[in-house]
């Protein structure tokens, strides 16, 4: 048996036996099997739009040998004394739990919010009656605030090749489509992760983990460089090593954190809104048609930079999906985006943020509680203009403009709209970048100036950072971790699980 990689170029809406003709001129023989290794779609010539594959296929009439595989995750296995309190399920909290729990430690999870089914039923009486539940929401609960995201599995870093590959087959194995592995731009959908999220769990369960939910981390009893117990609403949990993973919207956390000794500091970091087109005015920018065989429904990525200005960029972008309604507490009004798998829904979000230095913007030092402070006060900002949940919105030519014009607007999002001055609303830095960004994505996307914004997206990155040395313990600590996206160090579904996997094999080797 022979292996041989080939490229090739197939037509959007190619099947099995289209692929399984094409490889055949390739190797002249009908004797063979292949896997797919990469897919991505070129649509840069919008009359010629396919996709670029590479295959590794195989058959006895092929002589060369099997390539060399990518590294695989080690994980080294024994029975171990020591047991581990994990805070957090999101992906970095779950993932650093799975592989401690197969590295032989006694591991537990502990999750403020409810299990995914009671979050699903929590989250449609939220967003049918506006009653927040602050256990069960898009924030907080099982999964962590992925499971209700687009679910997208890229990360730009080369250097979690092993860690990557271990997330993408446990996401296969707990039921998601194969197909992430080979994706160029690969995504779960939040109908799958509902699913694999329960079924992760389960695994996690059967190999000796432990899963608490609505268990609310109050405070951490510490000693010396040792944290000793974390003390929740159900009792205090002891432990010899523990992992925080609380996600960037648990303010509460931070500040026990932070209380106790743990070390943050300021970084840059993102702000803005939510942008929504009709799907089908994507699909005609992106392919000059409205749909496309075999594809979902087009994507975008937009990026501006101007002189003496913050860098604007689209964010998080969810084909066919909707705008929900992301708060963490009952008093903040905060948007994001999600998507099921087929990407059905009619409409089309992403964020446009501006970077920024909350130093260099208030022009002087500013302490990491005093920026949690400050974002906590733009979000209930938008809470008191809107007086609840309703998303303060106006059209890109509006916000541009800075003039109202009363627009009919249609839109996903659950909760309401009201019309309003999102320029008044947001950090004057943010809203002049935004707005030049804006007139840059307009001249690069036909139709891009149809479309609305609204809300306030604060959860694109963490504006503060944790203190850590190189071996991922908080520093001055000897037995605490802060790991994904609340860190500081991660953001998004693969890096905030790579940053967990990381900081779960820095604890093995000290031992």
């Amino acid at each position: 048996m022979g292996y041989k990689h080939i490229s090739i170029k197939m037509p959007t809406g190619y099947d099995d036996d289209h692929l399984r003709k094409k490889i055949e001129g390739y190797i002249k023989t009908k004797d063979f099997s292949y896997s797919i290794e990469n897919k991505s779609l070129d649509a840069r010539n919008k009359s010629n739009i396919y996709w670029e594959m590479r295959l590794l296929v195989s058959s006895d009439a092929i002589s060369e040998s099997l390539p060399d595989s990518k590294p695989e995750l080690s994980i080294p296995n024994k029975k171990r004394d020591s047991n581990v309190v994990v805070v957090g399920s999101g992906p970095a909290g779950f993932f650093a739990a799975f592989v401690l729990q197969n590295a032989g430690f006694d591991t537990t999870i502990i999750e403020r919010g409810t299990d995914v089914n009671k979050r699903t039923e929590g989250i449609a009486k939220f967003e049918s009656t506006g009653i927040f539940n602050s256990i069960s929401n898009y924030a907080f609960g099982e999964g962590g605030a992925g499971t209700f995201s687009d679910g997208k599995l890229t990360s730009r870093s080369k250097r979690i090749s092993a860690e990557k590959k271990f997330i993408l087959s446990s996401y296969i194995k707990a039921g998601a489509p194969p197909e992430i592995e080979y994706l160029a731009h690969p995504h779960l959908g939040s109908d799958n992760l509902k699913t694999i999220v329960q079924n992760l769990r389960k695994q996690f369960i059967n190999i000796g983990g432990t899963f608490l939910f609505e268990t609310t981390m109050t405070d951490i009893l510490v000693k010396s460089n040792r944290a000793l117990k974390i003390q929740t609403n159900k009792g205090d949990i002891d432990a010899d090593y523990f992992l925080i993973a609380p996600g960037h919207s648990a303010y509460d956390s931070y500040r026990i954190l932070m209380n106790r000794g743990v070390g943050f500091h300021t970084k840059n970091f993102a702000i803005g809104s939510r942008m929504e087109h009709l799907q089908e005015v994507i699909n005609m920018a992106q392919w000059g048609k409205k749909s496309l065989p075999g594809v979902k429904a087009a994507e975008y990525r937009l990026t501006s930079k101007g002189e003496g200005r913050p860098q604007v960029y689209s964010f998080c972008m969810c084909p066919g999906g909707v705008i929900v309604p992301a708060t963490a507490v009952a008093d903040a009004n905060i948007v994001n985006g999600m998507s099921k798998y087929l990407r059905s829904n009619k409409f089309a979000n992403a964020a446009c943020v501006a970077t920024l230095n909350i130093g260099n913007m208030l022009k002087r030092d500013v302490s990491a509680l005093e920026a949690l402070d400050w974002m906590e006060g733009i979000e209930n900002s938008f809470f008191e203009f809107s007086k609840g949940y309703k998303a303060p919105t106006c059209s890109i030519t509006d916000f541009i403009n800075k003039k109202i014009t009363n627009n009919d607007t249609n839109t996903s999002y659950p909760l309401g709209v009201i019309e309003a001055p999102l320029w008044e609303l947001l950090p004057s830095e943010v809203e002049t970048a935004m707005r030049e960004g804006l007139k840059d994505f307009i001249k690069k996307m036909k139709g891009f100036e149809t479309g609305n914004i609204m809300g306030l997206e604060s959860k694109t990155s963490s504006p503060i950072q944790v203190d850590r040395y190189k071996n991922g313990l908080c520093s001055g600590f000897a037995n605490l971790y802060v790991i994904g996206e609340g860190s500081g160090f991660a953001g998004g579904i693969i890096s905030s699980a790579a940053d967990g996997i990381k900081s779960a094999l820095d604890l093995i080797s000290q031992l």
